[in-house]
């Protein structure tokens, strides 16, 4: 029994049918990125390689080249991606699932940024705590893993499987945990995400079964999506004079994931974030689970320092505004 309601996910995804495109001319970007990154590189390497009397190789060289390139850039703006891309997505659906009015057009990408930015200075505290949040929920899946290895009915293979489905699964956690930031309005996203974490280990078995079936269903829409862009992508290669070789399957690879970056992610993000905020209304951080973690994890424990470390900062913030606006008299008897 699923425990999100999927006609919701699509009337927040229709309603924020711009935020989407947005996302999907971004991710198309990307792929071109990729096609004409590995394409230069082939030209490249067919070039050289024809110089040194071995072509095929220069042009597998070149595409790897180009593949990798384009990879490296994309890593340098990872963190603009996540804040101006999937945190923005999720503050408007956020506001769509709480029933608030959100603006339509290009609108609604400028409102959508300027509520993650309130609530995130700087795109590198959000990326910070996005990477720490990943490394905990890691651990908690691992403990899941665990139990399952000790298993003895179930076969090795199967619980391989399992455990890879369920790896898989995690990958909207982080995303979840940044929605309950923002829906919370916290001003410490430490603090924040380190109570998140917390109620979503409290009710993993439940949150697990929901982010299975999610991921099975990204992962046979995924597929289709591959099957159908294998075919155009390699006549489109070939009508360049290009036959063979592994560039077809790549690019159709990165456009498959591109696309689901774009259109099958945001389904299956909302879908959970859905699940967590129908099963952990109204709970408390289980003080028993903040043990486990804060005995098993070093990465909450560095949540927890850097929450810490965040209040202290701003009490001494005010603390140093106060002196200045009394002109740093010392108070009167």
């Amino acid at each position: 029994m699923i425990d999100f309601k999927i006609k919701d996910v699509f009337s927040a995804l229709w309603k924020t049918k711009e935020f989407m495109l947005f996302r999907f001319l971004i991710y198309f970007g990307i792929t071109i990125g990729y096609i004409l990154g590995t394409g230069a590189g082939a030209g490249i390497g067919w070039t050289i390689g024809n110089v040194g009397g071995n072509s095929e190789a220069g042009v597998f060289y070149g595409v790897i080249g180009g593949f990798g390139i384009v990879s490296g850039v994309l890593y340098y703006v990872r963190e603009y991606l996540l804040y101006m891309v999937k945190a923005g997505h999720i503050a408007v659906i956020l506001k769509h699932l709480d029933g608030e009015e959100i603006p339509s057009g290009k609108g609604q990408i400028t409102y959508a940024q300027g509520i993650v930015k309130e609530r995130f200075k700087e795109a590198s505290v959000l990326f910070a705590v996005d990477q720490i949040i990943k490394k905990v929920v890691r651990f908690i899946t691992g403990m899941f893993e665990g139990i399952m290895r000790f298993l003895p009915i179930i076969p090795q293979p199967i619980v391989k499987f399992i455990s890879a489905v369920v790896k898989n699964s995690m990958t909207y956690v982080d995303e979840i945990i940044l929605a309950y930031n923002i829906k919370n309005e916290i001003d410490n996203p430490w603090e924040g995400s380190k109570t998140a974490i917390v109620l979503y280990a409290q009710n993993y078995k439940k949150f697990l079964k929901n982010a299975v079936v999610v991921t099975l269903i990204s992962w046979v829409l995924t597929l289709l999506v591959l099957a159908l862009t294998f075919g155009p992508i390699a006549l489109a290669i070939k009508s360049f004079g290009y036959t063979g070789g592994a560039m077809p399957f790549m690019i159709a690879i990165v456009a498959s994931v591109s696309i689901k970056a774009a259109l099958i992610d945001p389904f299956a993000m909302t879908a959970l974030m859905q699940v967590f905020f129908k099963v952990t209304e109204g709970q408390e951080p289980n003080p028993e689970w903040e043990a486990k973690l804060d005995k098993g994890s070093k990465k909450f424990r560095e949540m927890k320092d850097k929450a810490l470390a965040w209040t202290k900062s701003k009490f001494a913030g005010k603390a140093k505004t106060t002196d200045t606006m009394d002109g740093g008299l010392p108070p009167q008897a």
